[in-house]
């Protein structure tokens, strides 16, 4: 039981300690926010390593497939 109990008061304390940095130990993030987040990594690979040219022939792969 004691063992119990000091893991409760650590975890309660980490809580604590989350609450107060602003950091939220389980909460989730808005799509928006996440999608901000990561577009601006995404447009620097895809123009460093040429993925443009990747999407517009993958695009256009699809597009003759479906008749277009």
């Amino acid at each position: 039981m004691a063992y119990t109990a000091e893991r409760a008061v650590i975890r309660a304390r980490g809580r604590r300690i989350l609450d107060t940095v602003g950091v939220r130990e389980s909460g989730t993030r808005h799509p928006l926010v996440a999608a901000v987040m990561v577009l601006p990594f995404a447009v620097l690979l895809t123009v460093v390593f040429g993925g443009w040219e990747a999407v517009v022939t993958q695009a256009s792969s699809v597009a003759g497939m479906l008749g277009r």
